[in-house]
């Protein structure tokens, strides 16, 4: 591995900046609507199950190729013999899934700074009249990819893990703060019990399938990142121990996002299966309800949105601006700021689809039978959805069946001697890694995709 890559300087360093990468807007946003929308503890409980059995097996495998090559995702997948087919479908499709979300990803990103600001200044009035806004969208969008450029500007080391060691422990502090408030609201326990107790009638497919996606897209696998940031990790972390903490971490979040919403939704007899505008709509009203402190609760949530967005997009930044550096030999200076610049023009038709802009706001595509209105929604649903299923399939199926799997399951147990010692007779953690990454892990992500693209 080239030392002018770059590398994390600490465990510590890494998996705060592993588990921000997978810790953002889907954790706090996303996670709790689809609670909401799958019957809630039951939903909680298969989810948890699904982080443990599926989504481990993936980061160890993603950040195992990458510490193996010490390259970029495109490397990594050309370092080990990839031909032009797995190219592709791995490598190629990895590095647009990153770059095309944080597109569209720092137009969201961007929302949470203007209501930051409205928090004290009450300029929001409605979230649509607000989103249809083009002189407030584009420069708060602008404002955040600024933000993301000049943290990677800093390099691994002085730039991302710094930057991840202050972020995530500010995150945590801000979450137990709302979810305190939200805690001793009249009714709270009721949410509570909504939310962390599962009635198991209410599990069926359409329930695991959420759960697996849900999982599955919270992790960060699929993306090409858990690749690159491997590929900046020392020979002697314990990549076990390491991706054990980024799933509990991001699976943590997630947990405390529900305990921060369900309370003040229920404490305020909204919908908790109100949908993606619970967070946006439904929460503002919520706040600006509550009797002692509701604008200081409100800055803080919102506050928590843009840090965990931004603990992602540097993530997202850093998988083409490391294959720009690393195959293209550009200094990190030219590579982060074009990537950046080069996000924030594509993000333009995302920003104005809210309204602003006729075209791309009523501009519909029809996915697999379902129709995808307006160009963010588009965006999202191709490389925020069916394509990183894709790269993840890929990725599982080539490391488990294309090149050596052996060198994968040696890579993870470098620094980690207790991977490869007999739990019952014969049975390893190593065994069984390859077990779920050759056979359990493609049949599930197999269904995943087919329940995308609508045949299941």
């Amino acid at each position: 591995m080239s030392a002018s890559r770059g590398q994390f300087g600490s465990k510590f360093g890494f998996i705060m900046a592993a588990a921000g990468s997978a810790v953002g807007l889907g954790n706090i946003w996303r996670f709790p609507y689809v609670v909401g929308q799958n019957g809630g503890g039951a939903f909680v409980f298969v989810y948890v199950l699904c982080v443990i059995l599926i989504g481990l097996p993936l980061i160890y495998n993603e950040v195992a190729l990458g510490r193996l090559t010490g390259r970029n995702t495109i490397g990594a997948f050309k370092g080990t013999g990839a031909n032009k087919f797995w190219m592709i479908t791995g490598a190629v499709l990895a590095l647009c899934v990153s770059f095309f979300v944080l597109s569209y990803y720092g137009v969201i990103a961007g929302w949470t700074i203007g209501y930051i600001v409205s928090e004290f200044t009450d300029f929001i009035k409605n979230f649509e009249t607000f989103r249809s806004a083009p002189v407030y969208v584009i420069p708060f969008f602008g404002v955040f990819m600024i933000a993301t450029i000049a943290i990677v500007l800093g390099g691994v080391a002085g730039g991302i893990e710094k930057a991840s060691k202050i972020l995530m422990p500010v995150l945590f502090l801000l979450v137990f703060l709302v979810m305190l408030r939200s805690l001793t609201l009249d009714g709270a326990m009721e949410g509570v019990k909504y939310y962390l107790t599962p009635d198991f009638s209410k599990i069926n497919g359409s329930v695991i399938l959420s759960a697996l996606g849900q999982a599955f897209f919270s992790l960060s696998v699929g993306w090409g990142i858990l690749i690159t940031y491997g590929s900046y990790l020392p020979k002697d972390q314990n990549i076990v121990s390491s991706g054990a903490w980024i799933g509990f971490m991001d699976t943590a979040v997630a947990l405390l996002a529900g305990l921060m919403i369900f309370p003040a939704v229920f404490s305020f007899g909204k919908n908790p299966a109100e949908g993606t505008a619970l967070v946006f709509q439904v929460l503002p009203d919520i706040f600006n309800s509550m009797p002692t402190g509701g604008r200081i609760v409100g800055a803080s949530f919102f506050l928590l949105l843009c840090v965990a967005a931004l603990t992602s997009s540097i993530s997202m930044i850093e998988v083409p601006a490391s294959y720009l550096i690393d195959e293209k030999k550009w200094s990190r200076k030219k590579s982060a700021w074009t990537v950046g610049i080069l996000a924030f023009l594509v993000g333009i038709p995302s920003a104005l689809s809210g309204g602003a802009s006729e075209m791309f706001t009523t501009m519909s595509i029809n996915l697999f039978g379902v129709i995808k209105t307006g160009f963010l929604d588009i965006m999202d649903a191709l490389f925020g959805g069916l394509f990183i299923v894709i790269v993840a399939l890929m990725t599982c199926v080539y490391t488990g069946w294309i090149m050596d799997i052996n060198k994968v399951a040696a890579e993870i147990g470098t620094g980690a001697p207790g991977f490869q010692k007999p739990l019952i007779g014969n049975l390893s953690p190593l065994v069984l890694w390859k077990f779920f990454i050759r056979f359990v892990c493609p049949l599930v992500i197999g269904l995943v995709l087919l329940s995308t693209i609508g045949i299941i």
